[in-house]
């Protein structure tokens, strides 16, 4: 018999039957999945898009707008710029999906730009993309519910005072409904995001064969230019600011890459997939979008979108189309947020499981989702909300900065990666913790490729830096080293904890537990302190009850019922004239603390009791609670609670 077989006798393995019980969470999110249907969660393409791409489909609605919100200070005039700069957006995006496309294939256990980050350049640029990241997805979700609530009330004007309220209240139903699972959140956006889709191409193509016809009229009404004091000139600065907002219609385009694990097998495929499915349509109809926008003379203001002008305009008025345009893409605008809320409880439960994260952060929930990330998220998304008021225009600037940090330390991780994978042989592999390096004999053009794309995005993050840094990037730009900074620190603590708790070194000399200093606290001489005191003896003949006196007359009949029920144990009785019960047995416990031997441990036992019915239940204070409480930073000190179940009584 090997050594293996003799440890594995000690091991036993037992399937027992358990169904959890109903509960109004339960009610809310539906009932418990188990480990094993985690396979059975996994989705499809068809339903793929509508998880992953809704924020990079969505940001059509409000990423053109922002753009011609820019060049607005220059005039109307400055709107012809608007075509010329949505192309080089475009050709972006081309450079982008290409390079994501490897990453999915080289990462199929996902992760992205920060599992990229991690193997190929260190820890210090795996946290800033993290938190690079982590910040975009918080602000995707405040922007997508923020822009999609400015559609409603391009519809509804009279509700835009109540804008913030119902913005709070669509992040909590996103919350919610993906509470309940990747799966059914997705079934849930699919249908919403597919009449999106169609109606915008429905837009689009009416549209532009009106244009090609003579026939496209230009916007009626439109709401005022939203611009105070005299124009300005076009600069340098203006069409690269405006280049700047203009690029928010990238964002979510790494959220695939993220999520890659959501998919089904092959899952690599179908996501990369997804992945070129999702960047074919949000190239053709920004494109589209500008086009039409500049076309119809459409008018950049919060009062009423970009989406809901060009709408109106090509259907003739608000008719059904309309409305079911301007609805859905209300809805893909909150559905947006969806992405974020697939991508950041994955990418938060990575951080904690390498321990830059609280270790909670991994763990599934009830519906075998993270479901402390979700909550998370959608909290902070709440307080953004509140804070800006809901205001698309004051969000924007904050937006999309961290996500270009990540894209170029993404694309600068990949572009090493090749590297490395064309110094090897063939047949020659390398297995890291995200995937298995190998020799790719068309490793150089893959890093052109990851190289260029890293040249690019990191220009961009530089014109962001510079032309929104007043306008709110320099929150963002000084938020991201505090959030590495925290990540290390939270790393360092389970560092120094794992290096503590090792065995590898032995277990330590002196843990040994020779002999129990046993106080029974007595609030009242019953069957509940004759229980805990029968246990008692068990552990230990040094016993002392302790009683700490609040009432004279109490403490007179308690050391009475003691000398007839003690079985000749001590009982000590502190005096407490203000009548405090934690603070006397705390500054007791220390007194016997301060004369302990080695190897002696003080064992407070507290009778209690305890009901299955909440409504006797909370009629009886929980003393172990507040004493365990107490007490939890004294290392020789264990407390033990003795239950006694009144019901039985």
């Amino acid at each position: 018999m090997t050594d293996l077989d003799q440890k594995n006798e000690t091991v036993f393995h037992h399937e027992l039957e358990y169904n959890p019980s109903r509960s109004l969470v339960t009610m809310l999110i539906g009932k418990p999945l188990s480990t094993s249907e985690t396979a059975h969660q996994t989705i499809g393409k068809t339903i793929g898009l509508a998880v992953f791409a809704s924020d990079a489909l969505s940001s059509m609605a409000y990423s053109t707008q922002e753009m011609m919100m820019i060049l607005a200070a220059a005039g109307t005039a400055a709107f012809g710029f608007t075509m010329p700069i949505t192309l080089c957006i475009v050709a972006l995006l081309a450079i982008l999906t290409l390079s994501y496309e490897q990453t999915i294939h080289a990462y199929p256990d996902g992760g992205g730009a920060y599992i990229v980050a991690r193997d190929n350049l260190g820890d210090l640029p795996a946290m800033t993309a993290a938190a690079a990241l982590l910040t975009d997805y918080i602000l995707t979700v405040a922007v997508s519910i923020s822009s999609g609530v400015a559609q409603f009330t391009s519809v509804f004007p009279e509700l835009y005072p109540h804008r913030v309220a119902i913005s709070i209240g669509f992040v909590l139903l996103v919350m919610v409904i993906n509470l309940r699972g990747v799966k059914e959140s997705g079934t849930t956006f699919a249908i919403p995001t597919y009449i999106f889709l169609f109606s915008i191409i429905i837009m689009v193509g009416s549209g532009v064969y009106q244009f090609l016809t003579g026939t496209l009229g230009v916007v009626q009404n439109p709401p005022p230019l939203e611009h105070e004091g005299a124009f300005a000139a076009v600069t340098t600065f203006l069409i690269l600011k405006a280049f700047a907002s203009g690029t928010t219609a990238l964002t979510g385009v790494e959220a695939i890459s993220n999520g890659i694990t959501a998919f089904k097998e092959p899952r690599s495929k179908n996501a990369g997939q997804t992945l070129v499915i999702m960047a074919f349509l949000l190239g053709t109809l920004l494109l589209g979008v500008a086009f039409l926008s500049y076309r119809t003379g459409v008018i950049p203001s919060e009062l009423e979108a970009n989406i809901s002008q060009v709408a109106r305009t090509v259907f003739h008025s608000k008719n059904i189309f309309y409305l079911i345009t301007v609805g859905s893409t209300m809805l893909i605008l909150i559905m947006a947020a969806n992405t974020a809320f697939a991508d950041y409880p994955r990418l938060s439960a990575m951080l904690g499981r390498d321990g830059f994260l609280p270790r909670q952060f991994s763990w599934r929930g009830s519906r075998l989702v993270f479901s402390r990330g979700i909550i998370f998220l959608a909290l902070m998304a709440c307080a953004l909300i509140i804070f800006f008021q809901a205001s698309v225009n004051r969000l924007i600037p904050l937006y999309a900065v961290g996500v270009f940090v990540s894209f170029t330390l993404s694309q600068f991780g990949m572009a090493k990666r090749w590297h490395n994978a064309g110094k090897m042989k063939e047949g020659e592999e390398i297995h890291g913790r995200g995937s298995t390096l190998k020799y790719d004999r068309h490793w150089l053009m893959k890093m052109f490729m990851n190289g260029f794309g890293a040249f690019c995005t990191l220009i961009i993050s530089l014109i962001f830096g510079v032309t929104k840094f007043t306008s709110g990037a320099w929150f963002v730009l000084i938020l991201t080293p505090v959030l590495v900074f925290l990540f290390s620190m939270i790393h360092s603590h389970y560092q120094g904890i794992r290096k503590k708790l090792s065995l590898r070194g032995g277990e330590k000399a002196g843990s040994q537990i020779n002999r129990h200093r046993v106080i029974l606290l007595v609030s009242g001489v019953h069957q509940c302190t004759m229980k805990a005191l029968r246990y008692a003896r068990t552990i230990s003949d040094d016993i002392t009850a302790v009683h700490v006196a609040v009432d004279p007359q109490e403490s007179e009949k308690i050391q009475s019922g003691w000398q007839e029920w003690g079985d000749g144990y001590r009982l000590s009785i502190l005096e407490s004239p203000y009548r405090h019960l934690i603070e006397p047995l705390v500054a007791y416990i220390e007194t016997l603390l301060e004369r302990l031997e080695p190897n002696e441990v003080v064992t407070v036992i507290v009778p209690q009791f305890v009901s299955k019915n909440p409504a006797t239940a909370i009629l009886h204070a929980r003393a172990a609670d507040t004493l365990r409480k107490a007490l939890i930073h004294y290392p020789n000190v264990v407390i033990t609670e003795v239950p006694y179940d009144i019901d039985d009584l």
